[in-house]
């Protein structure tokens, strides 16, 4: 490649990174404006810009705004937005008041998991064989089908912060549990995410062996000698007041992680993610101000370019009347495990029938932690287009249909106060979530 090409590619870039950050900010005000988180704007942009309607004009405008030889560039600054974000979610999980409710969220969590998890499994059976060849080769069937049922088992904890937040909930006893019930089946998400990928990625037994071994390495690694010297780190540079090049130092660390977590044979994400966990919380306002929100605004700025390249790989109308009847099978599963599964524990708790659809309904939102694990199988090549573009309507749907919803299980929201009755059994906690990640709303 010459230079004067090199230039050219790099001015493309450029041009469709502005075209991304205008088109997404502007659907996010819009999703903002009918009370949506704005991640459903964003996503939204990411669709339409792709071959969904943008492809569908003459002169195959998505390939000239983002053509082939610029989307391993664009890929680069999605990537990076991605794990500052996967950080931040990681550091933000609030495992004091996680502890506190170990009796009520565990039931929660398990049911809002496990339900969707085998329902998942199962209509990823009845499916297997319209996708079991992706890019010329067979995609195993016990890896696609784990691969599915995780992915519809997964609660999207920012975006549901948010949400949350708007919506007047996040103080009260509903709202507390179906953010730390979020927040733990988050962490048992990525965990067996990460084990799914481990199986998908492995070269047989062995290799799957030795990719758990690593992967065990790197996690006491990460507890007995990465928290350590982070908590040391943090307070010699609490002592002495400054802090000012904590943030690099920190994104340093991340990137160093999701490259280990990436050379076992796991995706980077699970590395940004860890580093998020064993990052200290203290000194908070040192961190917050130095560390949390300039990784934030970087990812605000970046995150957006990741939901174009998902929008990319997302073509609505190029699905068949097969592949709707497929996506109406995957929401029925979707739905109905996420609000049985959490709310059925939920009601055993004390609440009303009401009070634990809700619950259920909280739990359904997905937003852009779904769109993360379905870019992941799309990449592994466990998914197929066709697959993904449902899987991705999916995500929209559940998150989309959160909002719409509260006012009316909680006639509070209708009213826009917030409700004064902690639920029976579940204690009323101070906001865990008051600097949930912007990244997600």
């Amino acid at each position: 490649m010459t230079p004067h090409q090199l230039e050219s590619l790099q001015a493309t870039a450029i041009a469709g990174i502005a075209g991304i950050l205008i088109a997404g900010t502007a659907l996010a005000h819009l999703a903002r404006k009918v009370r949506q988180p704005a991640v459903i704007g964003e996503i939204t942009a990411g669709i339409l810009l792709g071959p969904s309607l943008l492809g569908l004009f003459p002169g195959d405008l998505t390939h000239r705004l983002f053509p082939d030889n610029v989307r391993p560039l664009l890929s680069m600054v999605a990537q990076l937005g991605l794990l500052l974000f996967m950080f931040t979610v990681g550091w933000e999980l609030d495992w004091a008041s996680m502890r506190r409710r170990k009796s009520s969220v565990v039931g929660v969590t398990a049911g809002s998991m496990l339900a969707p998890l085998l329902l998942g499994m199962g209509v990823a059976a009845l499916l297997y064989h319209n996708h079991s060849v992706v890019d010329g080769k067979t995609v195993p069937m016990h890896s696609f089908t784990l691969y599915l049922g995780v992915s519809m088992s997964i609660t999207a904890f920012p975006v549901l912060a948010r949400i949350l937040k708007d919506n007047g909930l996040s103080r009260t006893g509903i709202g507390a549990l179906a953010l730390t019930s979020a927040a733990f089946g988050d962490v048992l998400a990525w965990c067996l995410l990460a084990a799914v990928v481990a199986v998908v990625t492995a070269s047989g037994p062995s290799g799957f062996t030795d990719t758990l071994w690593m992967s065990a390495g790197y996690g006491a690694a990460m507890i007995v000698v990465v928290r350590p010297l982070l908590a040391r780190a943090v307070a010699r540079i609490a002592r002495k007041g400054t802090g000012v090049h904590l943030a690099a130092l920190v994104t340093a660390g991340l990137l160093l992680s999701a490259f280990a977590t990436s050379k076992i044979g796991i995706h980077p994400i699970f590395g940004a993610f860890a580093f998020g966990l064993v990052m200290p919380r203290k000194p908070q306002v040192l961190l917050e101000e130095r560390m949390l929100k300039p990784l934030q605004h970087a990812g605000e700025l970046m995150l957006p370019v990741y939901f174009i390249i998902t929008g990319l790989s997302v073509d609505i109308a190029a699905m068949s009347l097969t592949a709707w009847g497929e996506l109406g099978l995957i929401l029925a599963a979707a739905v109905c495990g996420k609000i049985l599964g959490a709310g059925l524990p939920a009601k055993s708790f004390g609440l009303s029938w009401r009070e634990s659809t809700g619950v259920g309904v909280l739990m359904n939102t997905r937003g852009l932690t779904e769109l993360i694990i379905l870019g992941v199988g799309l990449s592994l090549g466990v998914l197929d287009d066709t697959l993904f573009t449902e899987m991705v309507l999916m995500a929209l749907i559940t998150t989309a249909m959160t909002g719409p919803l509260l006012p009316h299980l909680f006639p509070s929201v209708r009213m826009g106060l917030v409700s004064s009755r902690p639920a029976a059994s579940v204690v009323r906690m101070p906001e865990p979530a008051d600097q949930a990640t912007d990244l997600a709303g």
